[in-house]
């Protein structure tokens, strides 16, 4: 099952998905000139969009005018006017031999899915390596709620982000939590991967479980972290994630 990340824009990924005989799923097409030039003339078995941004769903008409009878996935949002087909939170898919369940994680976006199944995560904005994408719509409750739900997932699940933000990230990361062994292992190993022009993705959710301070709200040293940088206690994870993203927010290394 070969999972391919392309490279678009700035930091984006794409995701595409092969089955045994070629077939392919995309995943968050913001630019359709990497699909077009990975698949040549095979048309993909469908599009998964996460959320209504112009870098995940700006590729999918010129994919649509290549092959008009790809199915487009995609959330209840008028600002994906592209969709053949809306998800909504439990649904199951079945895509060629693949299965994926819709989860909803509001909090980038307010009407944001993720896509789980394979034993693959396809979280868009929601979640990063060391990192979680910024509120345009939501709150911090619905936004830790969110990034609580896909950490419950079982720990060997790769986590497809669509940015390549991790090494920024990881500075953020230990200012929050210096003394993580985890996260120093992970740092060293970004950098590594970086220095070789290789992307820091997937990654899994254990490893994110054990360096990510956005899913770490709970625990003793980054609650510590959250309210020296307060200046008061916080009430709950809700509270300590909504003072990491503002902290995370205006970060300068």
């Amino acid at each position: 099952m070969p999972l391919q990340c392309l490279p678009a824009f700035d930091d984006n990924y794409i995701w595409l998905l092969r089955d045994d005989c070629g077939r392919a799923l995309v995943v968050d097409p913001g630019d359709a000139s990497p699909v077009l030039a990975a698949l040549g003339d095979a048309p993909p078995l469908a599009i998964l969009l996460t959320h209504h941004h112009g870098d995940h769903i700006g590729g999918v008409a010129a994919l649509l005018a290549r092959w008009p009878d790809t199915p487009v996935f995609a959330p209840h949002d008028d600002r994906i006017p592209q969709a053949t087909r809306r998800v909504a939170d439990g649904e199951r898919l079945a895509i060629g031999d693949w299965h994926f369940e819709v989860l909803a994680v509001p909090g980038h976006t307010r009407s944001h899915v993720a896509y789980h199944g394979e034993g693959l995560l396809f979280c868009g904005d929601t979640l990063f390596s060391l990192g979680c994408g910024r509120m345009f719509e939501g709150t911090p409750p619905q936004m830790q709620a969110s990034l609580a739900r896909l950490a419950a997932l079982p720990g060997d699940t790769r986590v497809c982000c669509a940015h390549e933000y991790t090494l920024a990230n990881a500075v953020f990361a230990q200012t929050v939590e210096p003394g993580n062994p985890a996260l120093r292992e992970r740092v060293a190993e970004v950098r590594a991967l970086r220095a070789a022009g290789r992307p820091t993705l997937p990654t899994t959710l254990a490893e994110e479980r054990a360096c990510n301070p956005f899913l770490r709200c709970d625990v003793p040293a980054v609650r510590a972290a959250a309210e020296a940088h307060a200046g008061h206690p916080l009430a709950d994870a809700a509270a300590v994630f909504g003072t990491l993203r503002a902290w995370k927010d205006g970060f300068r290394a």
